[in-house]
């Protein structure tokens, strides 16, 4: 499939609220970063999402508000072996990767001994 671009998406559309796996983007308008956020979350998926700006206070604000297992900032970075990586909601659960994805694997019991009974 060659990559293609759908400009002017409604949020609502079924194209805007699936989550496509291939060379597809859909954009949509908004007013300000409050939208975009909300717009961004609107969705039952949150695997990634995507900040352009020059603005280094901005990209840790809309990075922190999104709902997304992952953020890449002016791009998608090569994720190196000890990055987790995962989505949430259903995008999946669980992280691959990094200490957070060997813990995926753990199952951790906390025993407590009282040594003198009251």
């Amino acid at each position: 499939m060659q990559p293609t671009v759908f400009g002017d998406v409604d949020n609502s559309s079924h194209l805007a609220q699936v989550e496509i796996f291939g060379p597809v983007l859909c954009l949509e308008r908004f007013h300000g970063e409050e939208e975009a956020v909300a717009l961004a979350n609107d969705s039952s998926y949150g695997l990634g999402g995507l900040v352009f700006t020059r603005d280094l206070s901005r990209a840790h604000r809309v990075a922190a508000a999104l709902d997304t297992g992952y953020v890449g900032i002016n791009g998608f970075p090569p994720m190196p072996p000890n990055a987790p990586f995962g989505g949430v909601k259903a995008s999946g659960f669980g992280r691959e990767g990094g200490e957070a994805g060997l813990a995926e694997y753990l199952r951790i019991k906390n025993v407590y001994i009282v040594v003198e009974p009251t």
